[in-house]
């Protein structure tokens, strides 16, 4: 089960009680599903109940041998996984529409300045964790997003990054210097600006999570807060107001632009 779920999907609940039904029609027991799909029992058992995904080996062995023709398996369409967590859903919607993106991030790279190879040690570092099919999936998604960061060069795309997120652990050293690399690059992009804050300068208001603020084309905003499997959206002109002069006090703290890009050298050298 993916991490933002408090419960399984009811795409995962209506393919896994299609196979029992059908499996039960057929006179089959779920014993002998289970040697058929080379499973154990209550690996099977907790598919038909729709705790785990049913997978396509099951799906596939269950069409045959209960004599579906094709009505179990096609349920493989609507079991693929999603390309962003059900709470970001919104907000990458508004971030795909946005004029500028204003991003603060704590403890991590932010997403649109990921590489490949430290987006993949991020995606295999979950709990529980995600299966490959979903891994795939988000990592296509957020190198799309990536793209349209390249592509839509009138939209200004503005981070501050605290300096922990520079000397994590994120894959091994020599995942994080070709990552911070990879940052300096895009840091030279013509809408890209990038600002580190130095760990010595850091107060309060700048360890209580990361935000992204987006300027929408009706010349509204939005504020976006995430934390450890959480997320929310805001709209709200007060909200938003509290969170555009917490960044603002954020990143008065933080290097110049030319500062910054030295600095990301710097921290690639000590890893």
């Amino acid at each position: 089960m993916s991490e933002e779920m408090a419960e399984p999907p009811m795409a995962w609940r209506y393919a896994g009680s299609q196979v029992r039904l059908w499996r039960e029609e057929a006179g089959l027991t779920r014993e002998q599903l289970a040697a058929e799909c080379n499973y154990g029992v209550e690996y099977v058992k907790s598919m038909e109940y729709g705790r785990r995904k049913p997978t396509r080996r099951l799906l596939e062995i269950a069409d045959a041998v209960c004599g579906a023709k094709g009505k179990l398996l096609a349920a493989t369409e609507y079991l693929k996984p999603e390309k962003f967590p059900s709470r970001a859903r919104e907000f990458m919607a508004a971030e795909a529409e946005a004029l500028a993106i204003v991003n603060y991030e704590a403890l991590l790279i932010p997403g649109l300045l990921q590489d490949e190879p430290y987006l993949r040690a991020l995606m295999v570092d979950t709990c529980p964790p995600l299966d490959e099919e979903e891994i795939e999936t988000r990592v296509r998604a957020r190198l799309e997003r990536k793209e349209r960061m390249r592509t839509r060069r009138t939209v200004m795309h503005t981070f501050v990054i605290y300096e922990a997120a520079l000397r994590s652990a994120v894959g091994g050293p020599a995942v994080m210097r070709a990552q911070l690399k990879h940052l300096q690059e895009l840091a030279s992009l013509f809408n890209v600006r990038v600002q580190i804050l130095p760990l010595n300068a850091a107060n309060g208001l700048a360890l209580m999570g990361s935000l992204t603020l987006l300027d929408n084309p009706d010349h509204s905003r939005y504020a976006y807060i995430e934390g450890h499997k959480t997320g929310a959206l805001y709209a709200d002109a007060g909200k938003v107001s509290e969170l555009v002069q917490t960044h603002g006090m954020i990143r008065m703290h933080a290097l110049s632009i030319e500062e910054s890009v030295q600095y990301i050298g710097k921290v690639a050298s000590e890893l």
